[in-house]
């Protein structure tokens, strides 16, 4: 299943997605796929094309900042969670996608990503979510942490190899050379890549919005697939048990030896994960 890359005008950004089309004819809603800090939408590629062989149109966009997409200066696009809200919001407009299930994941994707869902409702058909912070009391891991820093990660934002010890530091497994470079690809390419990780590192305001996140998700009314990989050194898999259990349509799955980035880490059992879940919806 062949992937293809595009570009689209929201407002006044650029940016990049990949996108896999169904096999065949399909009812099915479509499925949009947030990626985490430091990723791309790169990350999902495989579980995209599983996707679209059982009839989801898949859409994966690279972050503002991130990959391919733009990556403004600061001045213009502030790289904090409302800023980042606003963008996707004007990706989903452009893109003209009335109803979806949503996937979300990480430090970034994961976290607005919810937002996104806990303000458009009644767009999201069906929530899936991988590893990310649920509660106030998780924290950013040092390798991430210290990109914010000043100096420190003024530097570490322009070292390419940043990707390889934050993707790779995320799980068990080291990740194919021929992956990384295509990861490394926006560092090698610009300075504006590490100058605007530097900044949304700075400005993720984890504590608040995950405090946030937590309290507007009590009342959340939609099939909800928690999936977690177990083998992720950064967040608590007990919190993310605890978290399904309190929403009315939550369900918790425990994803066995697949670390934080779990679309990159073992992408066939994340599709598993996410196709039962989808599946549902025609039972």
């Amino acid at each position: 299943m062949a992937l293809t890359e595009h570009k689209i005008q929201a407002g006044e950004l650029s940016w990049f997605y990949r996108e896999a089309m169904p096999v065949g004819e399909s009812d099915k809603p479509p499925v949009l796929l947030l990626h985490g800090i430091v990723s791309q939408s790169y990350s999902w590629r495989s579980v995209m094309a599983d996707l679209a062989k059982q009839g989801f149109h898949a859409i994966a966009p690279d972050w503002i900042g991130h990959g391919f997409s733009d990556k403004p200066d600061q001045r213009t696009f502030s790289y904090t969670p409302a800023a980042f809200l606003e963008g996707i919001e004007a990706f989903v407009q452009a893109l003209e996608l009335e109803h979806f299930n949503l996937v979300v994941q990480g430090y970034l994707g994961g976290s607005v990503g919810l937002k996104y869902a806990l303000r458009h409702s009644s767009q999201i058909e069906r929530l899936a979510i991988l590893n990310m912070p649920l509660t106030a009391k998780a924290k950013l891991p040092w390798k991430i942490q210290q990109l914010g820093l000043p100096l420190l990660g003024e530097m570490a934002t322009q070292d390419p190899l940043l990707v390889d010890r934050t993707l790779e530091g995320g799980g068990p497994y080291q990740i194919d050379d021929a992956d990384l470079e295509i990861y490394r690809r926006p560092f090698l390419t610009s300075s504006a890549a590490g100058r605007a990780l530097f900044v949304t590192v700075r400005n993720l305001q984890l504590k608040s919005v995950s405090a946030e996140l937590a309290t507007g998700c009590k009342d959340w009314p939609k099939p909800t697939l928690v999936a977690w990989g177990m083998s992720d050194p950064w967040l608590s898999a007990e919190d993310a048990k605890a978290f399904a259990s309190q929403l009315s349509a939550g369900e918790f799955m425990a994803l066995e030896q697949v670390g934080h980035y779990g679309q990159e880490d073992w992408a066939d059992k994340v599709s598993a994960a996410l196709l039962t879940f989808f599946k549902q919806m025609t039972l």
